[in-house]
């Protein structure tokens, strides 16, 4: 794999009253590699969505580098570029959607990129297709569901052809069918489509389906690796106010109680196989 994005020593600091400047980041290196999924976890405050707003040059880094496949961010000339390649889905859905119909707000973003008339009408149906909306692309997105809302705003991010998508907390406002719906579409344009994927997200279940998790704090990178590395019961997630998903945590019990259960199992399908 290649990287599609780059951090090198990244700090960001806003201002906090008094003339006193506040570090959101603090000398921040990562690495993003091409079709990767990565969940982006860590408390309130810890620099999460300051950082996911700094991969596509939303946020200006105040020290070191940012590169988005070869673009350096705080090179005005370059954003557009860059914005095509990284796409950001935020935690309301409604705040980005703009048309009356969903094949009209699909159409949006393509209509702003110039992209010719039947060029757009195929990228819009193959958009909806992959999160599942194409039946309704003549409803009015006012009358979809929070996760149907979701998957919407995925779909006119994807119809514009991204590398990566960013997606910061896009569950947080959803019921558990909404969750599922929309984690299940994140899956999908990466298992299938090749997508890099950034989750940010503060439910510990939906970190398991990353190829590596990063665990934020203070605006530093306090762990990365693999869920089975992250939630294996070796990092003290408690001492971050993180909570353990349940099914690693149960193991974690069967384990102290002499059970012998292999490495890197975290999902219940896995842990059902064993014990059966």
């Amino acid at each position: 794999m290649s990287a599609i994005i780059e951090l090198q020593n990244v700090t960001f600091e806003y201002p906090s009253g008094d003339n006193r400047q506040t570090k959101a980041l603090k000398n921040l290196s990562l690495t993003v590699e091409e079709g990767e999924y990565i969940a982006l976890i860590g408390p309130n405050g810890s620099g999460k969505s300051t950082l996911a707003r700094h991969l596509n040059a939303i946020l200006l880094p105040t020290g070191g580098i940012v590169t988005v496949d070869g673009f350096v961010t705080t090179q005005e000339e370059h954003r557009w570029e860059i914005r095509r390649r990284v796409g950001m889905v935020f935690q309301n859905p409604d705040n980005q959607i703009v048309a009356t119909t969903v094949e009209e707000d699909v159409a949006f973003g393509l209509e702003n990129l110039g992209i010719e008339t039947s060029m757009m009408a195929q990228r819009v149906t193959e958009a909806l297709e992959m999160v599942g909306l194409r039946s309704l692309r003549n409803h009015a997105p006012h009358l979809l569901s929070g996760g149907q809302k979701q998957r919407l705003a995925i779909a006119g991010i994807i119809a514009m052809r991204p590398r990566c998508l960013v997606l910061d907390e896009p569950t947080a406002m959803l019921d558990p069918r909404g969750r599922r719906e929309v984690l299940e579409t994140i899956k999908r344009m990466n298992h299938q489509e090749g997508i890099t994927v950034v989750h940010i997200t503060h439910f510990m279940e939906e970190a398991l389906e990353a190829d590596r998790v990063i665990v934020m704090d203070r605006g530093q990178i306090a762990h990365a690796g693999p869920p089975a590395e992250i939630f294996g019961g070796d990092i003290d997630l408690y001492a971050l106010n993180l909570e353990v998903p349940a099914i690693p945590r149960l193991i974690q019990l069967l384990r102290s109680q002499g059970m012998d259960i292999p490495a890197g199992v975290l999902k219940v399908d896995e842990l059902v196989n064993i014990l059966c």
